[in-house]
């Protein structure tokens, strides 16, 4: 062998390694791509057992579940399990005062008492086929219509070829499906992806969150982990099987393929590997991009965030009725915060930075050697833009973060209000009273059963006091210059001033101008021009930043070409987006730190360790201590009389991933995932082999809590269970 093929081979081994665990594989190439490295680590299937074009398989038995998780679907008729926190919005709509299911659980004992969702979906995977050719073809065709260059990556434009390939006849006469053109490897890849719908989705069981929330937001992203993050559905079609919308008369839904759950538990070691629909990656980030994510996007996420749910959770804590409003919310706000913090440590830790320089550095060398200029002429543009936008984005991220995803009511409805206005100014009395009605629907889209004013007052003068610390006067959006002018900047009184002069300050208010609207008194108030100005000033950001877009969007489509082209299209995975997805690995623990090591599995005595009545994100259930102290497990326990609750696995997933079936080797539903400890967070950027780790409900805690903690053995004998206790 040559020195330098030597020298390039020991570069590439030490510079962009290949990890057995990392990727988010596409079924349809699994044969090409990992099938033969699955069997050799466990796997006892063939390809076709997992993803089977011509008949059924695995993959029939796996859902996206509402737009963002996963589910998997466990019995002939139907019976679906997520996570918890999957299901918490719905869970939390059915919750009130007198039936508390987020703090009691619930658990339906007939169909009859199952529980529906409005607007809840259930989307099987009917078939996936590559069309890059045929795409690349229509776009070419098109390209006249293409005036900006970018319907390669349009999901109008490509949803339309979608459409065109299979025809409208098609859509017609299978109610229910729909089909997606997906582009993958910033449009270098085009896969075209038939889908079954299903809306009546019926809430069937849900633990107490005491068990499925156990550790909340102080636990989350973290491992040892003692969450048991499931809840379960049915899925219900008409007397055919099709996707109907919501009837007394619809029945569970007969399913293709239906998971086997095995008891047998898992050990250091084994083979796992799981199907879901992972949301969103960037694997192939430019150093640029990384540096981007931890100075702005991160750092401003963390910054703000914090602020918020502080303010959130003293008036969560003070009312059990404001708990259950701002569930969901809090919720939601410190997920994105400790990704953001989890994320920027890997970035500092691994020097992500220098990896993706020195891929950089790889394409360089080989577009020199093949006279390829484009790729570091893309590579040149890259980081010309993201230098360029950097002040943008910052003020961007700042106005979302402080204000617009934080502050409730800067989404009051302003173009229905202002057409309002318009049309009472000219006297269309006709044109008022629609606008009018329109008006008082769209309010209550915000302030709703959830909305609590004075929950919102007060995180709206701690953002505002957050957001001009950190902008500039200059760039402030025009309505706070009344915050200096007229109350000396004390966002408190200015606050104050917005809600309780304002015809939107409670719903009375509202419904008393509404009997008698006047425009001038629209127009003047002060809410109104508040939410005005700051959506004027994100949509001034927005405009400005779209400048970069194209060029931006182009240049990453040629490096990623350049990627392609040299590493091979079969060995490279594509970034996530919300699209059927393969990841396999091991049950394994991991070493945080210098001296720590953490094992594989969990077990109901590491919850008792963690119980503390006194904060509510550790309140153990009374029935839960009983079932402990009796030690009454039934066959559920490990071979040490230990009830096993979570384990962690080197898959490699994302957000999307939440609710993913973890499967053993044979193909049998062992857990659920739901999570992924911090340190591994930065794993959406570049795989960390020693740190990164799913976090999984093991399915025999599911199936005891199921069973002993709720009585509700009538699911049970739904399912296929293996009856094997142990292992080996």
């Amino acid at each position: 062998m040559k020195k330098s093929t030597v020298c390039l081979f020991i570069f590439l081994l030490l510079f962009f390694p290949l990890v057995a665990e990392e990727g988010m594989w596409m079924l349809y190439l699994l044969r090409q791509q990992k099938l033969k490295q699955m069997q050799q680590m466990g796997l006892e299937l063939e390809d076709v057992d997992l993803y089977n074009p011509d008949g059924s398989s695995l993959k029939d038995a796996v859902v996206q579940f509402g737009r963002g998780c996963t589910g998997e679907v466990v019995s002939s008729r139907g019976l679906l399990l997520t996570n918890h926190h999957c299901g918490y919005g719905q869970i939390q709509q059915h919750s009130t005062l007198e039936h508390n299911y987020l703090e009691d659980g619930f658990w339906a004992i007939s169909l009859e008492e199952e529980l529906p969702n409005p607007g809840l979906t259930v989307t099987f995977i009917e078939g996936i086929e590559e069309v890059t050719d045929w795409v690349k073809g229509c776009l070419e065709r098109d390209r006249e219509e293409d005036k900006e260059g970018l319907f390669y990556l349009s999901p109008s434009y490509l949803n339309r070829l979608a459409r065109e390939k299979v025809g409208e006849r098609y859509l017609t006469d299978h109610f229910g499906t729909e089909v997606e053109i997906r582009p993958f490897f910033d449009g270098n890849q085009y896969y075209l992806f038939t889908k079954k719908v299903y809306s009546d989705i019926r809430l069937v069981g849900a633990p107490p969150s005491g068990i499925g929330k156990f550790g909340a937001d102080t636990d989350n992203w973290m491992w040892p982990r003692h969450t048991g993050d499931f809840s379960l559905f049915r899925i219900y079609a008409d007397r055919e099987g099709n996707p109907a919308p919501y009837a007394v008369t619809n029945v569970p839904l007969r399913p293709k393929r239906w998971l086997t759950l095995s008891t047998a538990g898992v050990e250091e070691g084994d083979f796992a590997m799981m199907l879901g629909f992972p949301g969103s990656t960037h694997t192939y980030y430019t150093s640029w991009e990384v540096d981007e994510r931890r100075e702005i996007d991160n750092a401003v996420r963390i910054a703000m965030r914090s602020v918020r749910q502080e303010a959130m959770l003293e008036e969560m804590l003070r009312d059990p009725a404001v708990k259950i409003q701002y569930a969901s919310k809090y919720s939601g706000s410190t997920n994105g915060y400790k990704n953001a913090i989890g994320s920027s440590w890997a970035i500092e830790k691994h020097d992500f930075v220098r990896q993706k320089s020195q891929l950089q550095e790889r394409l360089l060398h080989w577009s020199a050697e093949h006279h390829k200029p484009q790729y570091p002429d893309a590579l040149n543009k890259i980081e010309q833009i993201v230098t360029g936008r950097a002040g943008l984005r910052y003020r961007s991220w700042m106005l979302n973060e402080g204000i617009i995803r934080a502050i409730e009511f800067a989404s009051l409805p302003t173009e229905t209000a202002q057409a309002l206005a318009t049309a009472l100014e000219a006297g269309d009395s006709e044109q008022s009273a629609l606008l009018a009605e329109r008006l008082e629907e769209e309010y209550h889209l915000f302030a709703n059963k959830d909305y609590n004013r004075e929950v919102d007052r007060k995180v709206a003068k701690a953002m505002l006091k957050a957001y001009i610390a950190g902008v500039e006067k200059e760039y402030h959006p025009a309505c706070l210059s009344s915050l200096y002018n007229r109350f000396g900047g004390d966002t408190g009184r200015f606050v104050d001033h917005l809600l309780d002069h304002s015809l939107f300050g409670d719903k009375e208010k509202l419904r008393r101008f509404l009997g008698d609207p006047h425009a001038e008194e629209l127009q003047q108030d002060p809410l109104f021009g508040f939410a005005r100005s700051v959506q004027e000033e994100a949509h001034s950001l927005r405009r400005e930043l779209s400048a970069f877009d194209t060029p931006f969007l182009h240049a990453r489509r040629t490096w990623l070409e350049g990627v392609l082209a040299m590493e091979g299209h079969q060995t490279l995975f594509p970034d996530a987006n919300l699209t059927l997805r393969l990841t396999y690995g091991q049950v394994k623990g991991y070493r945080p730190r210098d001296g720590v090591l953490y094992i594989h599995q969990t077990t109901l005595e590491g919850v008792m360790e963690k119980e503390d009545p006194d904060n509510w994100e550790f309140v153990v259930p009374d029935r839960l201590k009983q079932l402990y102290q009796a030690a009454d497990y039934g066959n559920y326990a490990l071979p040490d009389g230990r009830m096993p609750v979570a384990f962690a696995a080197t898959t490699h997933t994302t957000g999307g991933n939440s609710g993913s079936p973890v499967l053993n080797g044979r193909g049998e539903l062992v857990g659920i995932n739901f999570d992924r400890n911090w340190e591994g967070v930065g794993g959406d950027i570049s795989y960390l082999p020693d740190y990164q780790r799913s976090i999984i409900v093991d399915i025999r805690y599911v199936l005891f809590v199921i069973d002993r903690y709720a009585g509700a053995g009538h699911l049970l004998e739904e399912m296929d269970l293996l009856s094997e206790r142990f292992k080996k």
